[in-house]
């Protein structure tokens, strides 16, 4: 019964990591396009744009990490996905300090 429930949960998470990691680049895809646009267009909302469309996208992805971490079963497996997930949450970061610079730029400009 354990080994049935132990392949049960090693399934879904397979399934949950898949899902999250779909879900990240298909966010950060058609964020890009969208800037892309918004780019061409000249619009002053286009960096702030991408740079929520890319921190969403990175949230998802690093929620497929902490979830592979329920399945990793070696200690240089756990370094390995412990060393991605500080990189994820370091750009998650970085483009969240970003955001807030350009908002406060933008606010600037309007004023």
């Amino acid at each position: 019964m354990i080994a049935y429930l132990e392949m049960v949960l090693e399934k879904l998470v397979e399934a949950g990591i898949l899902l999250f990691e779909f879900i990240g680049v298909g966010i950060i895809i058609w964020t890009s396009l969208v800037s892309f646009y918004k780019y061409i267009r000249r619009r002053p909302e286009t960096r702030i744009y991408l740079g929520k469309g890319l921190a969403m996208g990175l949230e998802f992805k690093l929620g497929s990490e902490i979830l592979r971490t329920v399945s990793v079963r070696e200690w240089n497996e756990i370094a390995i996905v412990a060393g991605i997930i500080a990189l994820r949450a370091a750009l998650t970061f970085l483009l969240h300090w970003e955001i807030k610079e350009e908002e406060k730029e933008a606010e600037k400009r309007k004023a």
